[in-house]
């Protein structure tokens, strides 16, 4: 059997809460806040050439000002196409085109979608902090099995279960931080 690392445990439990936390991080930007954010449109595909490809593939998306979205398609074959799958998207408005630009102006959001959205946040905010929890487990499952084949003693043990602590605490907080600075997006009109 080979020999017990504990670097490799707790370096492949940061790796996976780090992937976490960008995980989470892409979905907090491609929420609405009231303000034009390209990632917003992160999640549309568009059928391109027989193939469904990611938006930003076939055009290059701008803020030309605070509350509006413009799209600019390379291939001026794609226009339609992008315009179609922008017309699939709920922005409280419907696109614009002239040419081959297509704007999107965004609605301010009222009060109670503001609420909402900060309810939305929370919950995946707590989701990240579930999936933090989660891979805490495992590295902790490794080091006890680890003491139990006899390749830490049990004081290794706790100083390792500590280290995993530690690290599980410092990705939570982080994505505290990130749930609190969007709440403070969402509520600033």
């Amino acid at each position: 059997m080979a020999r017990f690392s504990m670097e490799d445990v707790l370096s492949e439990a940061e790796m996976e809460m780090l992937e976490k936390i960008e995980k989470f991080k892409r979905e907090l930007t491609s929420l609405r806040t009231g303000r034009a954010n390209p990632q917003l449109l992160d999640s549309v595909h568009v059928e391109y050439y027989g193939t469904r490809v990611p938006l930003k593939q076939v055009a290059a998306v701008s803020v030309p000002e605070p509350r509006t979205l413009e799209v600019r398609a390379w291939d001026a074959g794609a226009v339609d196409a992008v315009e179609a799958e922008l017309r699939k998207m709920d922005f409280g408005s419907s696109p614009s085109r002239n040419g081959g630009v297509i704007r999107i102006s965004l609605p301010p959001m009222t009060e109670d979608q503001r609420r909402k959205m900060v309810k939305v946040v929370h919950s995946m905010g707590e989701d990240a902090r579930v999936q933090m929890r989660n891979a805490r487990r495992d590295a902790l499952e490794k080091v006890k099995k680890a003491q139990k084949a006899g390749e830490v003693s049990e004081d290794d043990q706790k100083r390792h279960e500590e280290a995993v602590q530690k690290l599980t605490d410092a990705s939570v907080k982080t994505v505290d931080e990130m749930v609190a600075a969007k709440e403070k997006e969402l509520l600033t009109v």
